[in-house]
């Protein structure tokens, strides 16, 4: 609503991730079977979770939840970037790249909060695990939940306040296929140094020390479990495995873009398909592959509807 009053610019042109047609083509189908995968295997985690009995735990219920976070933040990007590889129409309205940027990190904030609970839930389960059901209660769960959307809420708003006043006159391109903060601000038609440092603050800051903050705490349980029992520091370590590998993979791109001082246009798109098209893929393959119980709830669940399909025909 305040592009109308203070920007003389429409709409965005994406550059995109190619300008040659066959590439496109190329990426056209790559990103589709990608993104078709992403759906249905965040569908599946996110089904699994909520329709067997035997995954109502607090573990599953926050990995239910970074599975629909995933989905999210792949569609609010990807079909976009699909539509315009196939029309060859790059274009984007001002309001909408404002909106993407708005969803891109209430997503992005929520699921930083989120993989925090997830290490809490871990570090209850293996340092203090008589007491998990009564520290990981449904309302504690309700209430770490919560509080993700309302810290990533509050995250893009802080961030939004930063740049929506900026005056915008051209040029329009956007060398990217998506919008954010970083490549908006600096279409801007002022001195955006002050405000450049801004965002690198709130969201490379942030992002480095959340961080930081899960790989102390990942090393904190080890080193307790360590002193405990030395032969349980191998099942702890299979445990955090998965957790660490995820973390890695969303928190590297978020900081290398936001905090790198020399930023490279072809590196930070990599990084961009990185986030929103293979980190979704490989968060539900992490956590069902190395799961049992994942793996015989999906099973359970795939036989319940096959079952269903005899009895129908």
């Amino acid at each position: 609503m305040y592009a109308v009053n203070f920007t003389e610019v429409s709409e965005f042109v994406f550059l995109g991730l190619s300008a040659c047609r066959p590439v496109q083509r190329f990426l056209l189908a790559f990103s589709t079977v990608l993104y078709v995968t992403i759906v249905l295997g965040n569908v599946l985690v996110v089904f699994t979770v909520m329709l067997d009995p035997h995954l109502h735990s607090p573990m599953y219920f926050l990995l239910g939840n970074l599975s629909f976070i995933d989905l999210c933040l792949s569609t609010l990007t990807v079909p976009k970037m699909l539509s315009d590889l196939y029309s060859d129409k790059n274009t984007i309205s001002f309001q909408g790249c404002v909106f993407q940027i708005f969803v891109l990190h209430v997503l992005g904030g929520s699921e930083m909060v989120l993989l925090i609970a997830m290490a809490l839930d871990r570090y209850v389960a293996i340092c203090k695990p008589l007491h998990y059901l009564t520290i990981m209660s449904p309302r504690m769960c309700i209430l770490l939940l919560s509080g993700a959307w309302v810290i990533g809420l509050l995250h893009s708003l802080a961030q939004l306040a930063f740049v929506v006043h900026l005056p915008f006159c051209g040029p329009n391109e956007i060398d990217s296929f998506y919008c954010d903060l970083p490549q908006f601000i600096k279409l801007a038609c002022a001195d955006t140094y002050r405000m450049e440092f801004m965002v690198t603050a709130n969201s490379g800051f942030i992002s480095t020390g959340t961080f930081f903050l899960l790989m102390i705490s990942y090393i904190f349980i080890l080193v307790t479990v360590w002193k405990r029992s030395s032969g349980g520091l191998s099942k702890a370590l299979s445990t955090l495995s998965a957790h660490i590998t995820v973390v890695v993979l969303f928190f590297g791109p978020c900081i290398f873009v936001y905090m790198w001082p020399f930023p490279t246009v072809s590196v930070d798109k990599f990084l961009a398909i990185l986030d929103f098209m293979i980190t979704p893929i490989l968060n539900p393959a992490i956590y069902t592959l190395r799961n049992k119980d994942m793996k015989t709830a999906m099973r359970r669940l795939l036989y319940i509807f096959d079952g269903h399909k005899v009895e129908k025909y």
